[in-house]
């Protein structure tokens, strides 16, 4: 397995690359998580990870990103993590309200599991999303990260 650790204020990301970019970004003390087919990163992905994910950390747009890749995921999966980038810093939108802007306005629980199966948390900001009444609902690294994540956004908490 090839994984890089990258330094924050708020513990050590560990990160996966494949030939395609970013592959998997975990959360500090969290079990480790294989990605397939790994390589050796190539060190100006390091940079912008690194530079995103510390930009993100500190409730700012991150200026650049490194290529992802989202080949893991199910093609429902993948357009759930693209709506997903829409949401903007500081911002916060419901699994329902997610789910009508697919056309599937049923699969607010479809889109809650595309969430909690998101390679590249953070990056991809799951944490922006929301129970229907503003409620914080689960998040794969706990409620204190979403928490955290949210605030240094600028989210004022409690939402409802």
């Amino acid at each position: 397995m090839n994984s890089t650790l990258i330094e924050t204020e708020l513990g050590n990301f560990r990160v996966q690359y494949t030939i395609k970019g970013l592959a998997r970004l975990q959360f500090p003390k969290t079990k480790i998580d294989h990605a397939s087919n790994t390589i050796k990163p190539v060190k100006q992905w390091i940079n912008q990870t690194k530079k995103a994910l510390n930009a993100i950390l500190n409730g700012k747009n991150p200026k650049n990103y490194p290529p992802l890749d989202l080949s893991s995921g199910t093609d429902f999966q993948r357009e759930v993590w693209a709506l997903l980038q829409s949401i903007p810093t500081g911002g916060v939108e419901a699994y329902g309200d997610l789910a009508y802007r697919l056309n599937k306005p049923k699969a607010a629980r479809a889109v809650g599991g595309a969430c909690k199966a998101n390679p590249i948390p953070i990056l991809i900001p799951c944490h922006r999303v929301v129970g229907a009444n503003g409620s914080l609902t689960g998040f794969s690294a706990g409620l204190k990260w979403k928490i955290r994540l949210l605030r240094a956004e600028g989210v004022e908490l409690p939402l409802h």
